[in-house]
């Protein structure tokens, strides 16, 4: 005698093939709408016997070696693994977790589709939820299901906790932001790469607030106008026609003629990037380097005075390279690009003929200051350990002759070191030699 599954898979097997050659065109219209539902009906809950069977068949897996039960029967079926193993998903959480829930799908009162959007809302409830609140809110996502689709229900499943229980989902929604302020983060990340063309590739992770907040500060200067009309915003330099008349009316418009208007709104938001950035006021900016960040240009007088000519642009050399171009410590930059910098920026012209500011201080002060520091990166660069490409602004200053030793503060006895080489240089355990390019080298002594 078989088992009453494999009876009902019979009774079910014969049924379909009585029906195999029947033709559903001439069906009346209300059977074919009774048909569908009632056939939508019996296929789920044909679906969650079949995986009620699969939650309990590890032996089945066990008996051909198979990773799991979802594995071996994707792999008997010729069904994908990825569908098989989320249907043993589902089931582990209808026979183990959502009770309630499993016989409503057994009963033909929930689908499977359904069932999934239910489990993932009853899933990502805080695990702090009492069981009763748990118990119905499942009950109550069941009772939606009779009116609304997965989309509809895994909508109302985000909301569910505050419909069954207000005062806790108050709570449970504060640490549950707090928590994903916090993973948002750390998971934030920021990097450049010189593209080798004039260009840097910048890309960004960033929490939800401060994408929110540049977004409003770029639109300020992508938008700088209050135009009341409404024309559709441009995209890729098509300006599009107004609410109010065809696309040739949009050259009355009073952005028809303006260039900026009619670049591509990425290229806008690319611009109004720079000019934010150019914007900032270096002063209120922290410390960086033992200097604000502040950009050194070196140009002779002449050139900066000239129409034509090139500057080197200081501490850029954080910004890595692309690998299929060499790296640099530093930009080069056109003379006129060094003149309009000169204009708009907080930039410091060590300029070849130029007044210079004080850089001797002798042994009456012992830390470098600003200008001299702003000297040293313009001489070293980097840091001046051989092998070292650590970028200047990221270096420390070093005597030469300790301070304490009567050594002086002047760029003489300067020299710029990183972190680790400067540590070294104080390390009794290593000789520190100054060569004759201005490098740094370091002899572990025996």
């Amino acid at each position: 005698m078989s088992h009453p599954i494999l009876a009902a898979a019979s009774v079910i097997d014969e049924a379909l093939k009585a029906v195999a050659d029947t033709n559903p065109a001439f069906m009346p219209t209300p059977d074919k709408a009774a048909a569908l539902v009632e056939l939508t009906r019996i296929e789920s809950r044909v679906a969650e016997l079949r995986m009620r069977i699969l939650v309990d068949a590890s032996d089945v897996a066990e008996s051909t070696g198979a990773r799991s039960a979802a594995d071996w029967l994707a792999d008997a079926t010729h069904g994908r693994f990825e569908d098989a193993r989320a249907d043993l998903f589902l089931a582990t959480a209808l026979d183990r977790r959502w009770i309630a829930l499993g016989a409503a799908v057994r009963e033909g009162r929930v689908t499977t589709v359904q069932a999934r959007a239910v489990v993932r809302a009853l899933d990502d409830l805080p695990a702090e939820v009492p069981t009763d609140v748990l118990d119905r809110a499942e009950a109550a996502l069941i009772e939606h299901a009779a009116r609304f689709a997965p989309k509809q229900l895994a909508r109302i499943g985000r909301h569910i906790l505050t419909m069954v229980a207000p005062a806790l989902a108050d709570e449970a929604e504060g640490r549950r932001l707090a928590a994903q302020e916090a993973e948002a983060r750390r998971r934030t990340r920021f990097s450049m790469r010189r593209q080798g063309d004039g260009n840097t590739r910048l890309s960004a992770l960033l929490p939800d607030s401060i994408a929110t907040r540049l977004a409003i500060y770029l639109e300020a200067y992508a938008n700088p106008r209050r135009d009341e009309s409404p024309a559709s915003a441009p995209v890729d330099g098509f300006t599009g026609p107004t609410a109010h008349g065809s696309a040739g009316d949009a050259a009355d418009t009073p952005t028809a003629h303006d260039p900026v208007a009619r670049l591509s709104y990425p290229r806008r938001l690319g611009e109004a990037f720079c000019q934010l950035t150019e914007s900032l006021d270096p002063k209120r900016l922290p410390m960086h380097g033992g200097d604000a960040t502040t950009v050194v240009v070196t140009i002779p007088l002449e050139t900066l005075m000239a129409e034509l000519g090139a500057a080197d642009l200081l501490g850029s050399g954080t910004i890595p390279s692309d690998p299929h171009t060499d790296p640099c410590a530093g930009e080069v930059i056109s003379a006129g690009q060094a003149r309009r910098l000169a204009c708009n920026a907080h930039l410091i012209p060590a300029v070849l003929g130029g007044d210079s500011e004080v850089l001797d201080l002798g042994s009456a002060q012992r830390f470098f200051n600003t200008p001299q520091r702003r000297a040293l990166l313009l001489r070293d660069r980097t840091c001046r350990a051989e092998g070292c490409d650590i970028p200047g602004t990221w270096a420390e200053a070093h005597h030469w002759i300790a301070w304490q030793f009567g050594g002086d503060t002047d760029l003489d006895n300067g020299v710029l070191l990183c972190s680790h080489h400067h540590h070294r240089a104080h390390d009794p355990a290593y000789l520190v030699e100054r060569m004759s390019d201005g490098d740094v080298r370091f002899s572990r002594l025996t």
